[in-house]
């Protein structure tokens, strides 16, 4: 007799209310030739608060570096006046940190900061380097003393081995002997330097802030446009895929150290990771959100009574549905907005209880309805269960579920914090036995195919691809050089 099949096991001390989206990346923002400059950095890191939630750092420079990093929120590390008086100078750089590679301690809290022959150099980095341990254990071989054992850190050590004699072709130095995914912010005495990888995969964008009294204005580097926005500042461009921009008291340079290149922004962006005022790539990311929607509605409708967003970033693709489908939107679910990432959960019976601490039901919205309950993906699975057992418990009639993403069928390798694949739902399962695990009446996903439509594509072509959609099709723009060498070319 075959096993029933059962939900993938979160892993050891993870939340469980937590472990069934992939997680956050981080955010990084720059800001020059501005008064309070370290200030209108945190302003900026609040606002990309949602990129990463375990710690925060900003380095300024006044003629002397000053520093300040700690774990936990933006709100909480830098919530001393004190501490905000330390970090003076009219240009800085700021991390949120969420752990993709390296563990959550202070020395693994960006941005790095060290003294080079040249002077002081502080980086900050968004994305995951995929031959970074190869590069460690040749920069080990060859005497370099590692203090984290995070991939930023490599950065450092090609910087400082370099032969070349300005900081810009050093750091360039070091990008051509890196392979991966990455935004990076940059300080020197000098100048502020951001960069994307040659194939855009993670995002950047540029700024400006208007100055007062005739005066110049400043420049900004955020990851999303959200952080341009809280401070004021206009956006003037994406950051090009493979684009090296030098900010300093001349104005601003651009350089192609790459050379052509093919984009492959994350298609995640879109989907889950960007806050919803955001415009990535010139797409504004609610219109995209709700567009799929419309997408999901058209491609696997269903009779019902209510659509209902699992909160809060299933919200503006319900929006959508409802709207296509002419169903009603409900908030059938309301969540709790003041539940930390780290909240203590002791024992399995509270550790249990992680998914009502986050979420409950507005029951007079649910009984007796036939719901329509969406979500923005599936990872393990074991989240969506809880939910649709509460859906139940209010007294819904039917449940169905319908996700505005394709199955996560693979692995992220360049800086989104999925599980291994034998623990990824739709990787290890059908739609009819996913449909049973979760215990809804239906199940459905977008096709990629209407992925591409609300992105305002005919549909995805092979022949011309134009965002990295890896965790959906395994197909990797970029190699995975430690992976594979660990693990085959064929396990991702």
């Amino acid at each position: 007799m075959l096993a029933h099949p059962t939900l993938p096991d979160a892993p050891a001390g993870a939340a469980c209310h937590d472990d069934d989206h992939p997680h956050e990346e981080c955010a990084v923002f720059g800001i020059w030739n501005a008064k309070d400059a370290a200030a209108l950095t945190a302003l900026g890191l609040h606002a990309l608060q949602h990129r990463g939630q375990e710690a925060a750092g900003i380095v300024s420079y006044d003629g002397r570096f000053h520093s300040h990093r700690g774990l936990g929120l933006v709100g909480d590390v830098f919530n001393d006046p004190r501490v905000m008086a330390t970090l003076k100078g009219d240009r800085a750089i700021g991390h949120n940190r969420y752990a993709t590679t390296g563990a959550t301690l202070l020395r693994n809290v960006q941005p790095l900061f060290a003294e080079f022959a040249f002077g002081g150099l502080a980086v900050a980095h968004n994305g995951n380097l995929t031959n970074s341990d190869s590069l460690r254990q040749e920069l080990i071989r060859r005497g370099c003393l590692f203090q984290s054992t995070m991939d930023t850190e490599v950065f450092v050590h090609l910087i400082a081995i370099s032969l070349y004699a300005t900081v810009e072709d050093r750091l360039i130095d070091a990008l051509k002997r890196v392979t991966g995914a990455y935004s990076l912010v940059v300080l020197s005495q000098d100048a502020l330097m951001g960069v994307r990888d040659p194939m855009g995969v993670r995002p950047l964008v540029l700024g400006r802030l208007p100055g007062e009294d005739g005066k110049d204005g400043s420049w900004v580097l955020a990851s999303e446009t959200c952080g341009l926005d809280i401070i004021g500042a206009e956006f003037v461009r994406d950051v090009e895929a493979g684009e090296l921009v030098i900010i300093d008291d001349n104005g601003i340079r651009s350089l192609r150290p790459f050379g052509d290149t093919k984009p492959h922004f994350c298609v995640f962006e879109y989907i889950y990771f960007a806050r919803p005022d955001s415009v990535l790539e010139g797409l504004p990311v609610y219109a995209v959100r709700k567009q799929i929607g419309k997408e999901l509605a058209q491609e696997s409708g269903v009779d019902a009574d209510v659509v209902v967003p699992v909160p809060d970033s299933g919200v503006p693709s319900a929006m959508g549905y409802a709207e296509a489908s002419g169903i009603p939107f409900e908030l059938g679910i309301i969540r709790n907005h003041y539940v930390g990432r780290t909240f203590i959960e002791p024992t399995d019976q509270i550790r249990n209880l992680g998914v009502k601490m986050k979420h409950s039901t507005n029951r007079p919205a649910l009984n007796g309805k036939r719901v329509i309950l969406v979500d923005d993906s599936i990872v393990r699975g074991t989240t969506s269960r809880k939910i649709v057992d509460m859906v139940r418990a209010a007294g819904a009639k039917e449940v169905h579920m319908r996700i505005s993403s394709p199955p996560t069928k693979h692995s992220c390798f360049y800086g989104i914090d999925t599980p291994e694949r034998s623990h990824l739902l739709a990787a290890q399962h059908d739609l009819a036995t996913m449909a049973e695990l979760i215990g809804v009446d239906s199940l459905a996903f977008i096709s990629l195919d209407g992925l591409y439509r609300a992105m305002g594509h005919e549909s995805r072509d092979a022949y011309r691809e134009r965002y990295c959609d890896a965790c959906f099709t395994g197909e990797y723009p970029i190699p995975l050089i430690d992976h594979d060498r660990e693990f085959g070319p064929d396990s991702a």
